[in-house]
């Protein structure tokens, strides 16, 4: 597995459900939050750089792609990268498989970089667009 994959494993809980015992659609996006915050966990120092800059990453477009229910006690596992990096945004893509293999969903998450004194999106260059750059995968990669 590349290091630019964050991987990480839930199991579905009561709490996660809809009135049809199927994961709400809404659990899936705190789901893959959880990838997020895996991914860049396991990427402090450009997130330090970020930071020091009074920069932050802030998404502006989520396209979910449902592809199979999961439910109650099932064990997911959520893969986080980044599949594209332009001027102004970049691509993080998920997806989402059950223990089994099942793809369940995938999304891409548009995202800026906010300036936050400004409160405005900011170029992404330089070091941060090296390194976001350098973490780049095809969305073939992204498989259990």
């Amino acid at each position: 597995m590349s290091i630019s994959l964050s991987r990480v494993h839930l199991r579905v809980r009561g709490f996660h459900l809809d009135g049809y015992g199927h994961v709400n659609n809404a659990r899936y996006l705190e789901f893959m939050e959880e990838g997020r915050w895996a991914f860049f966990d396991e990427h402090p120092a450009l997130i330090s750089e970020l930071h020091e800059a009074g920069r932050a990453f802030v998404v502006v477009n989520l396209n979910i792609d449902y592809r199979a229910a999961a439910g109650h006690g099932d064990d997911l596992i959520v893969l986080t990268g980044i599949v594209d990096v332009g001027e102004r945004s970049a691509i993080c893509h998920h997806r989402i498989y059950r223990d089994d293999g099942v793809l369940i969903a995938q999304a891409d998450l548009t995202f800026v970089l906010l300036d936050m004194q400004a409160n405005k999106a900011a170029t992404i260059e330089g070091s941060v667009s090296n390194a976001l750059k350098g973490l780049i995968l095809t969305k073939d990669q992204f498989s259990v």
